[in-house]
C-alpha cells in the first residue's frame, strides 16, 4: 500500500490510560487512529497478543471497535490478575506506539475467617485469643474487630506475601481478658481493601462455660425437731447440669437425685451440714447448709461420779447441747443453792459434807430440760453416829448399835469396855455382828442376859481406815417396868379420850355447818392430836414418862380418817 493509503500521517485520537480494576469485572483499553488503515499491534508487558484483531491465543480479549473509522479497543472480559500488566497500542506501518498503560487489577481478599468460630467456648476465668485471617488479596486487606458496634483495638497484625508476588494474606490476632468478655456476645471480624471498601466480615459468639453456679435453700427456718424442712438446690450451669448429689455430715444420702430433699429434721441437722454437690462436664460445685433446729438439752459430755480425798478440789464437768441457747444449772441433790452455771462445776477443798448426789441441769426456753446427777464420795476417817443412851431391862438381852459412814469402808471395827476387846464374833455373853448397807456401816453390841454391872459400864465404839478414826462412847441404861394395871389403865384412858375426841368432832363440824363460830378457823387438812399427860407423881423421871408415851403409841392402834377435814386439839389427861 502507498504510504498515504497506509496513513502514515495518522495520529492516536484515543490512546490506552492507566486503569484499576477489580478482578472479575471486564474493562476496555481505547486505541483509535483515524485514517490508518494497517496492522494494529497490542503489546502486553512487551510482548504482542497477537496480529491485527486475531488475540486467539487469549480467549478473554477482544479487538473491538470499527475498523473503517481506525478503532482498535482491547475488550478483556472478567479481568484476572495475570491482566496486571502494561499495555501498548503500536501502529506497524506508521511505526506509532501510545503510550504505555497500566492496568492495575485489585483483588478482594476471601472470605475472612476466624479460627474455631462460628462459636468460641471457654473455661470462665480464661482470657480469649480470636485469630481472623483473610488471604490472597491484592493490595492485602486490613482487618478490623468490632463489639457491639464499637471497634475493638489492640489487636495484633501481620502479613504474608504469596508466592505469585502480588497477592497478600492478613492475619489478625485479637487479645481480651477474662473480665473483658461475657458469654452470648458477638465479635465480628471485617477485612477490607480498595476492593472492597466496604469490606467482607464474618462473626462469633463467644460462649463461657463455667463450673454449676449454685445456691441451697432451706425453708422452713427456724424449725422445731420433728418437723419436715426442704431443701432446694438450684444451679446454673454451662454445658448443663448432669447429675446432683445429696449428703449429710459428709455421708451420701443415695435415695436423693434430683434438686429437692424433704426429710424429718432432728437435732442433727443442726451440727451435721446437709450439702447439694452439683456435677456438668467441667467438673463439681459443693455447697452446704446447717438448719436452725430447735431441740432440747442434749448431754455432749457426760459428767463422771468422783471420789476424791478430803480436802481436795472435786471438779465435775457437764457439756449440753440446745437450741435457741441454753442455761446450765449445778445443784445438791435436796439443796435449793445454785453452784454453777457453767459448764465446770469446782468443789475447793472438799469437807465430809460435800459427799452427796450433784445434779447438772440444762433448760432451753420453750423447748425442754435435761439433767444428769452424779456422786460424790469423799475419801476420809469414819464418822461415827449412835444414840449416846441405850435402854435395857435388867435379866433381858439388850443390844448397842453404832453407824459408821466410812469412804473407803472401815477397815477394822472394835467394841471395847474395862478390859474385853472385841470385833467380831461372841464372847461370854457378848457378842458383836456388822452389817454393811448403802448409807454405810451398822455394828452391834448384843449382850445376854443383862446384870447391874452392865448399867454400870462404858462401852466404846471404834472405827478404823487408812484415813484415820472415830470413838463414840454409849451407855446402857436400865429401863423400868411398868406395872400392868397402869399399862390396862392408859390403854383404856386412851380409848375414851380417843371416843370423846371423834364425837366432839363431830358435834363441832355439824355445829360449824349450820352456822359461823366465832373464832373458829379451818387451817389444815388433817387431824392433829395432842396427849398431854399430867403427871400428879412429881418423882417420877422423865424416862418413864417417855416410855409411858411409848406404850401408849404401842397398844393404841387406830385407824385413821382422811375424809376429816377441820382441825382441832384435843387435850387428855390421863390419871
Amino acid at each position: 500500500f502507498p504510504p498515504d493509503l497506509l496513513g502514515v500521517q495518522a495520529m492516536f485520537s484515543q490512546q490506552p490510560q492507566d486503569l484499576v480494576v477489580v478482578a472479575g469485572q471486564p474493562v476496555t483499553l481505547p486505541c483509535s487512529i483515524p485514517g490508518y488503515h494497517g496492522v494494529v499491534l497490542w503489546i502486553k508487558d512487551g510482548l504482542a497478543l497477537g496480529v491485527g484483531r486475531d488475540l486467539s491465543g487469549y480467549p478473554r480479549y477482544t479487538v473491538i471497535g470499527d475498523h473503517s473509522t481506525g478503532e482498535h479497543h482491547l475488550r478483556i472480559q472478567r479481568v484476572e490478575l495475570m491482566d496486571d500488566a502494561v499495555f501498548e497500542c503500536q501502529a506497524i506501518q506508521a511505526a506509532m506506539r501510545s503510550r504505555s498503560a497500566r492496568l492495575s487489577v485489585l483483588v478482594p481478599p476471601e472470605d475472612p475467617v476466624i479460627r474455631g468460630g462460628p462459636v468460641v467456648s471457654l473455661r470462665a476465668g480464661d482470657p480469649l485469643n480470636l485469630t481472623c485471617h483473610a488471604d490472597n488479596a491484592k493490595p492485602a486487606a486490613s482487618i478490623i474487630w468490632i463489639r457491639n458496634g464499637e471497634v475493638l483495638n489492640g489487636a495484633m497484625y501481620s502479613k504474608t506475601l504469596l508466592r505469585d508476588g502480588r497477592r497478600e494474606s492478613t492475619v489478625s490476632t485479637l487479645y481480651l481478658s477474662a473480665s473483658n468478655i461475657e458469654t452470648g456476645q458477638q465479635i465480628i471480624c471485617r477485612a477490607s481493601n480498595k476492593a472492597v471498601p466496604n469490606g467482607k466480615e464474618t462473626s462469633v459468639n463467644i460462649d463461657i462455660q463455667h463450673l454449676p453456679l449454685v445456691n441451697l435453700s432451706v425453708e422452713p427456718q427456724p424449725i422445731l425437731e420433728g418437723n419436715l424442712v426442704k431443701f432446694h438446690c438450684s444451679a446454673k450451669a454451662n454445658p448443663p447440669v448432669t447429675l446432683y448429689r445429696w449428703a449429710k455430715g459428709g455421708n451420701v444420702i443415695k435415695e436423693v437425685s434430683g434438686d429437692t430433699y424433704e426429710v424429718i429434721v432432728d437435732h442433727s441437722f443442726f451440727t451435721e451440714p446437709v450439702s447439694c454437690e452439683v456435677t456438668n462436664p467441667l467438673g463439681s460445685t459443693n455447697i452446704s447448709r446447717n438448719v436452725d433446729v430447735y431441740f432440747g438439752p442434749r448431754m455432749a459430755a457426760e459428767p463422771q461420779s468422783l471420789q476424791v480425798d478430803l480436802g481436795s478440789d472435786a471438779v465435775f464437768n457437764c457439756a449440753w447441747t440446745g437450741n435457741p441457747s441454753l442455761t446450765i444449772v449445778w445443784m445438791k441433790r435436796g439443796s435449793g443453792v445454785v453452784l454453777s452455771n457453767e459448764n465446770i462445776l469446782t468443789l475447793k477443798a472438799v469437807r465430809q459434807e460435800d459427799a452427796g448426789k450433784y445434779v447438772c441441769r440444762a433448760v432451753v426456753p420453750r423447748v425442754g430440760a435435761g439433767e444428769k446427777e452424779v456422786s460424790l464420795t469423799v475419801n476420809g476417817p469414819p464418822t461415827i453416829s449412835s444414840t449416846q443412851t441405850h435402854q435395857a431391862l435388867h435379866g433381858e438381852k439388850g443390844e448397842i448399835k453404832c453407824f459408821i459412814r466410812s469412804t473407803p469402808p472401815p477397815d477394822r471395827i472394835a467394841w471395847s469396855w474395862k478390859e474385853t476387846v472385841l470385833e467380831s464374833g461372841t464372847s461370854g455373853r457378848y457378842t458383836v455382828e456388822t452389817v454393811s448397807t448403802e448409807e454405810g456401816v451398822i455394828s452391834t453390841l448384843t449382850m445376854s442376859n443383862i446384870v447391874p454391872a452392865d448399867f454400870q459400864t462404858i462401852y466404846n465404839c471404834t472405827a478404823w481406815n487408812s484415813f484415820g478414826s472415830d470413838t463414840e462412847i454409849i451407855r446402857l441404861k436400865e429401863q423400868e417396868s411398868l406395872p400392868v394395871a397402869v399399862i390396862i389403865g392408859v390403854a383404856v384412858g386412851a380409848l375414851v379420850a380417843f371416843i370423846v375426841l371423834i364425837g366432839t368432832i363431830g358435834a363441832f363440824c355439824c355445829t360449824r355447818s349450820q352456822r359461823n363460830l366465832k373464832g373458829v378457823v379451818s387451817a389444815k387438812n388433817d387431824i392433829r392430836v395432842e396427849i398431854v399427860h399430867k403427871d400428879h407423881n412429881a418423882a417420877r423421871e422423865n424416862e418413864e414418862h417417855t416410855a409411858m408415851k411409848q406404850l401408849m403409841v404401842s397398844v393404841s392402834v387406830l385407824p385413821p380418817f382422811p375424809l376429816l377435814t377441820e382441825v382441832c386439839r384435843c387435850t387428855v389427861y390421863s390419871l
